[in-house]
């Protein structure tokens, strides 16, 4: 999978992938983070707001939606892995 930043693109192996402006945002945020590790809080405050720091469902749910949309087995993810208490981990060269 490739991300434009720039020009707000991915694509896959099946061409372009259309995603919801907040699961893009969450693709950024981990995209920009590539290899690291982006903490709960820091996703939360850069794609809803500081306003919802403690509301980490909605961070589970949209991981979810996006998984189903880049990972060969969603239930398997190699691209967008849990790092549990913590975060989320996107691997480069991945999605």
């Amino acid at each position: 999978m490739t991300i434009d930043l720039a020009r707000r693109t991915a694509a896959g192996p099946g061409g372009a992938i259309r995603f919801t402006p907040i699961e893009y945002r969450l693709l950024a945020v981990l995209a920009r983070h590539a290899g690291g590790v982006a903490t709960q809080r820091l996703l939360l405050r850069e794609v809803w707001g500081p306003d919802h720091v403690e509301h980490p469902h909605y961070l589970r749910v949209y991981m979810k939606q996006l998984r189903d949309k880049i990972e060969p087995d969603p239930a398997r993810p190699r691209f967008l892995l849990t790092e549990i208490g913590v975060g989320y981990r996107r691997i480069a060269g991945g999605a």
